[in-house]
Parts: C-alpha cells; sequence; structure tokens
C-alpha cells in the first residue's frame, strides 16, 4: 500500500506542482459543487496508478485542484463506497494521497436518511460525531507507524473549532444548520424501517453508506475534520415513503448552493 500511494503521489505532482493544503469529498449529487471554485487542473480517476474508479450515478470520478475561499484545494468529486466491491483499503486510499499531497483539513459531504424527527428533506447536519459499528476499521491490519498511533484517539473526530465556526456563518447567512450524530452503514440496501428506529434508538441522527471510514484515517494521519450531511429522506417518519437514489440525488442538488457557501467561508477562515 506505501508504495502504491507513493506512486499515486508522484503522479499527480508531475501534473499538479502547487501545494493544497484543503481537501474535499463530495457525496452523491453533490458534484456541482466544483463550479464555484476556480479550477487549475482535473485529473480522472482512471488516469491515477492504483486509485479506484467511481461507479455510482451522481459521482462523476475526478479530482479536482484550484482555488476556493483563497486557499489551494483538493476536490474529490466523487468518492468510493465499501458496497461497491472495494476494499476498505481502497475506499480510503484517496485520503492517504491527500495527506501526502500536503492536505492539513479535510471537508465531507454526504448525502444521508434523516432519523430525528425534527429533521425534514433539505436540511444540512453538521457531524458532531459518528457511530461506526457497522462497517469494518480502515485500520485493521498491520500499522504503519509513520502515518499514525496503533491506538488513535478518537474523542474529537470532527473538529469543534471547525463546527464552531461553520454555526457562526449559517446564523450570519441565515442558514439552519442542524448538529447531529451519523450512523455508518454498509449499504448499499437502504434501512428497514426497524433499522432506522434501532439506528436513531442508539444516537443516531442521520444515517448514510460513507465517511466515517474516511474520518477515522484522516485522524488517524493527524488531519482536521469537518463533515456535513445533506438530509435526503425521512425513512424513520414517512411510512409510505419509498426511497429511491434518484430523490436523493434531487434533494442533494437542491441543497447544494447552501453546502457550497458554508464550506465556502469555512475554507476562507482557515
Amino acid at each position: 500500500m506505501v508504495t502504491k500511494i507513493q506512486a499515486a503521489v508522484h503522479f499527480i505532482r508531475s501534473i499538479y506542482s502547487e501545494n493544497p493544503t484543503v481537501g474535499i469529498v463530495l457525496g452523491s449529487g453533490l458534484g456541482s459543487f466544483t463550479a464555484q471554485m476556480k479550477i487549475e487542473k482535473e485529473i480522472p480517476y482512471a488516469d491515477i496508478p492504483h486509485f479506484p474508479v467511481s461507479t455510482v450515478e451522481g459521482h462523476s470520478g475526478k479530482m479536482i485542484f484550484g482555488e476556493l475561499g483563497g486557499k489551494k484545494v483538493i476536490a474529490m468529486a466523487g468518492r468510493f463506497h465499501y458496497y461497491e466491491g472495494y476494499t476498505v483499503e481502497e475506499v480510503v486510499f484517496p485520503i492517504r494521497v491527500m495527506k501526502f499531497l500536503g492536505i492539513q483539513t479535510l471537508l465531507l459531504s454526504n448525502a444521508a436518511g434523516g432519523m430525528n424527527i425534527d429533521y425534514t428533506v433539505g436540511d444540512l447536519m453538521v457531524i458532531k460525531d459518528h457511530i461506526s459499528f457497522f462497517t469494518p476499521n480502515p485500520l485493521i491490519g498491520k500499522n504503519v507507524d509513520e502515518w499514525g498511533p496503533r491506538f488513535p484517539d478518537m474523542s474529537e473526530p470532527y473538529s469543534k473549532k471547525l463546527i464552531a465556526a461553520a454555526k457562526s456563518i449559517a446564523k450570519e447567512k441565515g442558514i439552519d444548520l442542524k448538529e447531529g450524530v451519523y450512523c455508518g452503514v454498509t449499504g448499499p440496501t437502504f434501512e428497514t424501517r426497524a433499522e432506522y428506529k434501532f439506528l436513531h434508538v442508539i444516537g443516531g441522527d442521520a444515517v448514510g453508506m460513507s465517511t466515517v471510514q474516511e474520518v477515522i484515517v484522516a485522524v488517524h494521519m493527524g488531519m482536521t475534520v469537518f463533515a456535513i450531511s445533506v438530509i435526503t429522506d425521512l425513512g424513520i417518519r414517512e411510512e409510505e415513503n419509498i426511497i429511491t437514489h434518484a430523490e436523493v440525488l434531487e434533494a442533494a442538488s437542491k441543497a447544494e448552493p447552501k453546502l457550497t457557501y458554508l464550506f465556502k467561508e469555512l475554507i476562507a477562515q482557515l
């Protein structure tokens, strides 16, 4: 894995020589976010050595390099999921690559199902913590000490400082910003009614099929993390609602302008 990461980093640096410090991972239906960037270079995942390739609609599959909020950034337009058949190591491979490209702060977004009865479709939920008993931990196996400790502390996986800054930005702009706990599951099935209720009972406010493995690796490697969910369905409450991926993409797309504004202003304050 070390040599594969080195190969990917060397290839990217041969194409883009700037030194970005902020990494962004875009979830389902949020790819248009990059329209707000000053784009300097785009590299399809398929061109990068050892990189997986996105297979899910709503994930365009390329690394985008440029400026946002006055900072040099890398945006991943599309992520990788365990349910696509990738190994855990492949799912988090881009996060490790971004670390070696100089990324210090990682901003993540995702589409999630709402389990808090106070949420509505289109809400933005800042992730203050997560529950990750349902997906394999990406740190299982031999630890590379140069990357991080064998037993990383996870008492603050999501930066309280960045959460406070995001809440302040949202308040000034009049954006209703929720704050809650994200449950990471494998997918690809959407949750049953009973699963929604169970995950809510154990403390979850939203549920999705990504993010937690990326966050674990980012924390392990010393990155500062901020993450936000777009609430795209309310399976816990709408007993007659049938959830489709198309509806998830539509809801995410409608919420995207608010998310873009928050990320841009947050990056400007780093």
